[in-house]
């Protein structure tokens, strides 16, 4: 009762699983983003495709066994694609087994027309992605039409696409292939996949930005998160070799050869930007 008084309880939906509290909205969520509408010279080359990998699961079941209600944040996921869009870019839109993006819209920057555009832009493709799958199965030999492997942030990111040997397959490929990987804030997990099957840990070494576990074990007190995280991504990645770019989640983007990262919500627009100016500059 008092943490409802004081604003810092976590939010119960109809499905029984909890979203911010009203605090936790206040400070960590926008009506408007701080995104630079940039007009870019256009790419107008072949390798104009950009695959993005989105969250199809929307709870995440925390320590204490209560659910979060998650998915892909939509500052994380819209920002970087209206930078990219505006640099010549188009996407395929992919889950992981074809089902609904799920974001956390009680994070949409409702006030903000560049993200409300874009968002009803790729309405229909947000609906009804591709799977995966069907990705691996037809599109794993055309390097000649993408520039890149876009995986956005949320913490639903960390649902499913961490196991998911697709995953792996697709981000393999573009290691091997000389494509640009670019991630944010929890989207970091989907790097785990290139460790499945005994396989090699392909980042080993690699300078990166990442949503820094020591903020996750801060924000159940302000009730942004109702409980504990099942389990920390910083320190995973730093086991795996990783040198981290940040310690908070401010707007800090890190280029390493061809990955690009990017710590928090904050750092969208700045990811958005690197991204685009960086795929510009090798794709002349």
């Amino acid at each position: 009762m008092l943490k409802k008084l004081l604003g810092i309880a976590p939010i119960l939906e109809s499905d029984g699983s909890y979203s911010p509290s009203k605090l936790a909205l206040k400070l960590g969520t926008v009506s408007k983003t701080d995104y630079e509408n940039i007009s870019y010279e256009k790419y107008q080359g072949k390798k104009s495709k950009i695959l993005v990998i989105f969250t199809e699961q929307k709870n995440m079941n925390m320590q204490n066994g209560k659910l979060f209600s998650t998915g892909n944040h939509p500052v994380e996921a819209l920002l970087p694609m209206l930078h990219l869009k505006n640099a010549g870019f188009d996407f395929e839109i992919a889950t992981l087994t074809g089902k609904p993006v799920v974001f956390e819209m009680w994070a949409f920057p409702d006030k903000d027309d560049h993200v409300k555009a874009i968002f009803d832009e790729y309405q229909s493709s947000f609906a009804k992605p591709k799977k995966l799958q069907d990705f691996v199965d037809n599109s794993l030999t055309d390097t000649a039409s993408y520039a890149a492997v876009f995986v956005p942030g949320g913490h639903g990111s960390m649902l499913g696409i961490p196991e998911n040997e697709n995953v792996g397959k697709v981000l393999n490929w573009a290691h091997q292939n000389d494509l640009f990987t670019v991630s944010i804030c929890h989207g970091p997990g989907s790097f785990l996949t290139t460790t499945l099957n005994n396989g090699e840990f392909i980042y080993k070494g690699y300078n990166m930005a990442v949503f820094p576990d020591s903020v996750d074990k801060m924000t159940p007190k302000i009730g942004y998160l109702p409980g504990e995280m099942p389990w920390g991504l910083s320190e995973k990645m730093k086991s795996l070799g990783v040198n981290l770019a940040n310690t908070k989640s401010d707007k800090t983007v890190c280029l390493d050869r061809k990955l690009i990262t990017g710590a928090s919500p904050l750092a969208s627009n700045e990811l958005g930007k690197l991204a685009a100016q960086t795929l510009l500059g090798a794709l002349k």
